[in-house]
C-alpha cells in the first residue's frame, strides 16, 4: 500500500477507538466501578451467587479481594466460550481512577468483566539527513496469533502484565519481539496515554496505551525471537501513514502510529490540501488522551 491507495479522511482506528454499541451492565469491586459485562452474558454468572451479585444496576463481586473467586468463575466462563485466546497472565484489576491494583485477573477475561488494562506501545523510527523522523518500522504480526493475526502493528507492543509498569513491558517485549537490548530502548522516551473503550470479539477492550518512541540508527534491523511477529518493514513515513489510515493494521497500533505521526509533523502533504484533515486527526486523537498517572509510568 503506499499513500494514494487510503482516503486521508479515513482514519478508521480513531473512529474505531470508542465504538460501543453493545449493551452492558458496570461490573463492581468494593464498590468501585472497575468494569462492565454485556447484558447477555448476565445469565452465564447466575450460577456463582457466593462469588457475584447480579442486580438491575450491576454485578458486585462479593469479596474484597475477588481474585480467587473470579479465577473460578473465568474458568467457567472458559469452558463455555465466553472467554476467550485463554493466556495463563495475570494482569491487575485496578481502580480506574487511581489505577491502585483491587485483584488478580486473567489476561484473557480481563475484557469478558471489560476491567482497564495497560499497554506498551512503541514506534520505532529512523532519521533521514534532515534529523527527522523519515522511515518507521512496522511489524507484522503472525498468522497464528490468537487476535489480529496478520495485521500490521508497532515494532513494539505489549500488555502490562501482574506487577509491571508500562517501561518494564516495553524492555520485554523489546527483547522479544524485536531482538533490541535494553541499551537500545531503556532510554526510550514516553509520549501520551492513549485510551481505548470499544467493543472487541472477546468482550469490551477497556485499555490505555503509553506510547514509546524508539529510535533506530540506518541498518539496524530489528530480529523476531518469540514467533510472534511474521515479518519487519521498514517504511516511509507516506506509507506507515497510509497503513494506520485504514484497516490493515490494529487498532491500537493505528492510533499509536498517528499520534507520532502527528507529534513528528509526519502526515503527508496530502493530507493538508484536504481541508486540513491533520488538523481534524489532531482534534480527534486529543480525545482519546488521558493525563499521565505515575504510579504506571514508573
Amino acid at each position: 500500500m503506499n499513500a494514494h491507495e487510503s482516503s486521508a479522511g479515513a482514519w478508521s482506528a480513531v473512529r474505531a477507538a470508542r465504538r460501543a454499541k453493545v449493551a452492558r451492565v458496570p461490573f463492581f469491586v468494593r464498590g468501585i466501578a472497575v468494569g462492565s459485562v454485556a447484558r447477555e452474558h448476565l445469565a452465564a454468572l447466575a450460577p456463582f451467587p457466593r462469588a457475584l451479585r447480579i442486580g438491575a444496576a450491576g454485578v458486585h463481586a462479593l469479596d474484597d479481594d475477588p481474585s480467587d473467586a473470579l479465577a473460578h468463575v473465568n474458568e467457567a466462563l472458559r469452558e463455555a466460550g465466553l472467554v476467550r485466546a485463554w493466556r495463563d497472565e495475570l494482569f491487575a484489576l485496578p481502580d480506574p481512577r487511581t489505577l491502585a491494583p483491587l485483584a488478580r485477573i486473567e489476561r484473557a477475561a480481563a475484557r469478558f468483566w471489560g476491567t482497564l488494562t495497560l499497554g506498551a506501545h512503541a514506534t520505532g523510527f529512523v532519521r533521514g539527513a534532515d534529523g527527522r523522523p523519515s522511515h518507521l518500522w512496522i511489524a507484522q504480526r503472525s498468522f497464528t496469533k490468537a487476535t489480529d493475526p496478520g495485521r500490521f502493528d508497532n515494532l513494539v507492543g505489549g500488555g502490562v502484565g501482574l506487577g509491571q509498569a508500562p517501561r518494564d513491558t516495553l524492555l520485554r517485549e523489546a527483547s522479544e519481539e524485536a531482538g533490541l537490548s535494553p541499551s537500545e530502548v531503556g532510554a526510550a522516551p514516553a509520549g501520551p496515554w492513549i485510551a481505548l473503550a470499544r467493543d472487541v470479539p472477546e468482550g469490551f477492550q477497556q485499555e490505555w496505551l503509553c506510547a514509546f518512541d524508539i529510535e533506530l540508527p540506518p541498518g539496524r534491523v530489528p530480529v523476531n525471537q518469540d514467533g510472534e511477529v511474521a515479518a519487519f518493514r521498514c517504511l516511509p513515513l507516506a506509507d506507515a501513514a497510509a497503513l494506520a489510515s485504514g484497516e490493515q493494521m490494529t487498532v491500537d497500533a493505528a492510533l499509536v502510529t498517528l499520534e507520532f505521526l502527528l507529534r513528528h509533523g509526519g502526515l503527508p502533504a496530502a493530507t493538508h490540501a484536504r481541508g486540513d484533515e491533520a488538523a481534524r486527526l489532531g482534534a480527534e486523537l486529543a480525545r482519546l488522551i488521558v493525563a499521565p498517572i505515575e504510579v504506571a509510568r514508573r
